[in-house]
């Protein structure tokens, strides 16, 4: 039960984060959200907010991480397909009014150590994404690249669509991508 209370209050700080940033994230807006019990919030997360937040990030990127995991060892076209969707998935279910809960962190930290943890899941995205690429075919150099370009194309598509309340930006993106992956292959792999 108590653990149950704890992942509920990661929960709810992981969707606050991805729709009202860091500072609609409160321990009171936790509560609200999640119907947690008042005394359970120093219970779980002696260190305050700061702790409660730094587990959301930690979901979050596991979240997608565990979300990419399937396309281990699909063509490099099929996990940018597979990123993609993810992150549409986010848009619409949200009606383009939430977003990354990393990239809220990463764009308004409150401490060094925020921002430091939120590069740290940047850069597993990024390591997994550049090892799920190579594996589908991209050369290994350009799979590297690739990958850093995908997390920051799509967060800026998901930032763009959120403000237009519009999935024509993340579309436009989303169709970049795709094509670009598909120049970047070797010939013989398109065989």
């Amino acid at each position: 039960m108590a653990g149950e209370v704890r992942e509920r209050m990661i929960a709810g700080a992981m969707a606050l984060l991805a729709r009202r940033g860091l500072s609609g994230a409160s321990f009171s807006d936790v509560l609200s959200a999640t119907g947690a019990p008042r005394g359970s919030l120093y219970h779980h997360f002696p260190n305050g907010k700061r702790e409660l937040v730094a587990a959301a990030v930690e979901r979050a990127g596991l979240v997608l991480a565990e979300a990419l995991a399937p396309v281990a060892g699909a063509p490099a076209e099929a996990i940018v397909e597979r990123f993609l969707a993810i992150w549409r998935t986010v848009l619409t279910r949200s009606e383009c009014e939430a977003g990354c809960a990393v990239m809220a962190v990463a764009a308004a930290p409150e401490s060094a150590e925020m921002l430091a943890q939120a590069a740290g899941v940047f850069r597993a995205w990024s390591g997994q994404l550049t090892d799920l690429l190579g594996r589908g075919g991209m050369p290994g150099g350009e799979a590297s690249g690739f990958a850093v370009m995908m997390i920051a194309s799509v967060e800026g598509a998901v930032a763009l669509s959120r403000a237009e309340r519009s999935l024509e930006p993340f579309e436009a993106v989303a169709r970049q991508l795709i094509r670009q992956a598909c120049l970047m292959m070797p010939k013989d792999s398109a065989d």
